[in-house]
């Protein structure tokens, strides 16, 4: 359970904005009338099963599927022109990007453990999996490279002898001089675990092709990235494609990839004209061919002067990438954004670090709440850890001393991007406050005195780069910039508000807060909002769930919307009502003179005139109520966070317990206090898993040895502590002011157990997970 600090007043002038109404999705999720792509049920429906590689390294002789047809409606092999025709090649114009291509169903070669290489087509899954069975394939098990940091057994593509698929420097020229002339340099080497998204619904698409048309359902973070990608994959024009997500159980990035199974389920149908087909992943598929995250090596030098300020820091980033170069976001999503945002929040002006991208015989890597940073934040709070120990200063003061301020602001970090936050102190202050920093100082001293289990404190400070615009977003420098959204608001002739918007929901509560947030736009009851999202036949351009962007662009993009439809309405009344444009407001759906609370009208009867009776209109007004609006912040807006914990260590097991926790954040303007602090609890609650539990193991060959939920473990309610989360607020410079807050939470927790664990024992361990054998051994 969480327990929080509320902190944020909630207006009391009828804004829906700020307040924490009842979610409108709750009433059909809680009453089980959710739609899920697993709940889809059409005339004729058949169901798939995908044959998964046995190795992690292989080539493939040949592929028998004659037993197999003759058990199921249909099977399709890799060699079936259909499949073998199309690829999915993640497009880069990077200089060192090698790009590579990655099958539908597995040719000549499979590259990891669960990688498809057939597809059944049966009457139910049961069939299909039966089917399964009686496919014979011939495989020449190759040696297989499980780490990105060892010398690859034999190369994945031909066209990367190395398996070095991308490599970049970020580098301000001046590091070698600035490390030579510091007081003393800290060496630290730290490699983190791999992870596995998991949301609670795993992947899902189902398929139709009516001979002209394809519908596509799918469990998607951005269902009209993969429109368009399909349209290009399939080659058909994109207005023959319609893709529809409908309620999506969590996606934390795994679901924002075009996957081969997705291609897969739309060939098929393409080859059964008007027959549906539907594929629901298992867990076990899940964790075998799902992407994964998080498996990093870094290389540190830091340099520091006598009073404890970061001078320059040298790093080598290796991020294991995985079998393929993952569509659309390429094996340049991990370590470039590791480069860029390896300094957080910390004052740096010599920098140097060098990333790449690595692929094994594993799980292809994409993206992940946090995307590189919970490894980035660990690596930055290590060093800062180490040289406070070096200097006899406080954990607190070390930051201190090197933490941007809000008069640096705008910051040009070392990677060149601009941070917009310098709130970064303030949160730090308000979480130590509010763990108690003295008493726990004493009580650390208590125990030590008398023997008892250590208790340590560990802090993180980091910077969130939200609501990435299209400058933002150049890095790996795709052939498309995830810059902008759109909305449309319309006001109905009943008065009331249907909201066509590009966003999409895995369970943020995004049919409320766009509701608010238009609410608020055009002067209407927040009840009186209809909010449509998640398929492209209907919905607004969106790029989609990614990068905490959602509220600050399509956000932004329904405010702006909201205010030009407002701003049509007034015009409306003005002429006929005959009262001035600026003496007039709408709130509540009525139009008022402004200060006088007796309406004039209502909204329904000005949008009567607007749609049922145009010759009332005035010269120079069309009809109707409505308004299409884009939205780009060009760079982002930064959020500021920071994290405290207090642990105890049982020396005889290693055990760890999680006695109090903190976070501050400042989400700019709160659009809703009750999702905001949702999703900073559930964020880090992924966070905590990963420091202390998840871990995707493979063997020598390539094996996933972690397949089941029994051997990857995951934090229940009993292992979240209870959480106090208070908030800053400085609004950002967009039309709500809002900074995202989607994936902050994950970027503290690896770094502030890492940091309570050397603070209570001082030990410093720095490979990842922290889990009780890890702790045990270190304290031997």
């Amino acid at each position: 359970m969480t327990a929080t600090e509320q902190t944020h007043a909630e207006p009391g002038d009828g804004r829906a904005v700020g307040r924490t109404v009842r979610r409108k999705e709750d009433a059909r999720l809680l009453t089980g009338r959710g739609r899920y792509v697993s709940d889809l049920q059409l005339p004729r429906m058949r169901h798939l099963a995908f044959l998964r590689s046995p190795y992690g390294h292989a080539r493939i002789k040949s592929v028998d599927t004659s037993a197999a047809s003759g058990a199921a409606r249909a099977v399709f092999s890799g060699d079936h022109p259909a499949f073998a025709a199309i690829g999915l090649r993640a497009r880069s114009a990077l200089p060192s990007y090698v790009e590579t291509e990655q099958p539908v169903l597995a040719r000549d070669k499979v590259r990891f453990a669960g990688e498809p290489v057939a597809v059944v087509v049966g009457d139910d899954r049961y069939q299909a999996e039966d089917a399964l069975e009686l496919i014979d394939v011939d495989y020449e098990p190759l040696p297989a490279t499980v780490t990105a940091w060892a010398e690859p057994a034999e190369p994945l593509h031909a066209d990367a002898p190395d398996n070095v698929l991308l490599e970049r420097t970020f580098d301000t020229g001046e590091v070698p001089d600035a490390l030579a002339q510091a007081h003393f340099v800290v060496e630290r080497e730290l490699i983190t675990n791999r992870h596995a998204g998991n949301p609670m619904e795993c992947r899902a698409g189902a398929a139709v092709w009516d001979g002209e048309r394809l519908t596509f359902w799918s469990g998607t973070q951005v269902p009209h990235i993969v429109r368009n990608m399909l349209a290009e994959l399939l080659g058909v024009p994109e207005g023959t494609i319609r893709v529809i997500a409908p309620d999506v159980g969590g996606g934390f990035g795994v679901k924002a990839v075009l996957y081969p199974e997705d291609v897969a389920v739309c060939l098929v149908a393409r080859q059964m004209p008007g027959t549906p087909v539907k594929w629901v992943e298992d867990r076990a598929e899940h964790l075998l061919a799902a992407t994964h995250a998080r498996d990093h090596r870094y290389r540190l030098r830091a340099g520091f002067t006598a009073e404890g300020t970061l001078v320059a820091l040298d790093a080598d980033v290796t991020c294991n990438v995985g079998a393929y170069s993952v569509y659309p976001w390429t094996a340049g999503i991990e370590p470039l954004m590791a480069g860029g945002l390896l300094s957080g929040p910390y004052r740096l002006q010599h920098y140097r670090c060098t990333v790449r991208g690595v692929a094994t015989n594993t799980a292809p890597s994409g993206p992940y709440r946090g995307v590189a940073r919970p490894a980035s934040v660990f690596a930055m709070e290590t060093l800062l850890d180490e040289a406070a120990v070096r200097l006899g200063l406080s954990n607190l003061d070390i930051r201190r001393r090197n933490l941007i301020t809000a008069a640096e602001i705008p910051y040009r970090m070392p990677s060149r991007l601009v941070d917009d936050s310098g709130w970064y102190g303030e949160c730090l202050e308000k979480a130590i406050a509010t763990i108690g920093y003295e008493d726990f100082l004493a009580e650390q001293r208590r125990r030590r005195e008398e023997g008892e289990n250590p208790i340590g404190l560990g802090m993180a400070c980091y910077n969130e780069l939200t609501g990435l615009g299209r400058a933002a977003a150049a890095g790996p420098r795709m052939p498309f910039r995830t810059g902008h959204d759109a909305c449309t608001v319309r006001v109905d002739p009943d008065g009331r508000v249907t909201v066509l918007s590009g966003v999409t929901s895995q369970g943020q509560g995004l049919e409320t807060t766009v509701a608010q947030i238009v609410a608020d736009a055009v002067g209407v009851r927040f009840e009186d909002v209809e909010v449509r999202i998640g398929d492209t036949n209907e919905s607004l351009w969106g790029f989609g769930a990614f990068s905490s962007r959602q509220a600050v662009i399509g956000g932004g993009a329904a405010h702006r919307a909201g205010e030009t439809v407002r701003e049509k309405v007034l015009r409306l009344a003005s002429e006929l009502y005959e009262v001035g444009v600026a003496d007039l407001e709408v709130a509540a759906g009525e139009i008022r003179v402004v200060g006088d609370p007796k309406p004039l009208g209502t909204l329904a009867e000005v949008a009567r005139v607007a749609y049922l009776e145009s010759h009332r209109l005035p010269e120079g007004i069309e009809p109707g109520l409505e308004a299409t609006e884009f939205y780009d912040p060009i760079r982002g807006a930064f959020a500021a966070g920071a994290q405290a914990a207090v642990v105890e260590v049982d020396r005889a097991t290693g055990a760890l317990r999680i006695l109090k926790w903190v976070c501050v954040e400042d989400a700019g303007t709160v659009i809703n206090p009750q999702i905001v602090e949702g999703q900073i609890a559930g964020s880090i609650a992924q966070g905590i898993g990963g420091a202390l539990y998840e871990h995707l193991i493979y063997d020598e060959a390539g094996n996933l040895s972690t397949g089941t939920l029994m051997d990857y473990l995951m934090p229940t309610s009993a292992e979240v502590p209870d959480l106090v989360i208070e908030h800053v607020s400085h609004p950002a410079d967009n039309p709500l002011g809002v900074r995202g807050v989607g994936e902050g939470g994950t970027l503290g927790p690896n770094a502030v157990l890492a940091g309570a664990l050397a603070d209570a024992l001082g030990v410093r361990i720095t490979t990842l997970p922290l889990s009780p054998a890890v702790v045990w051994e270190a304290l031997r």
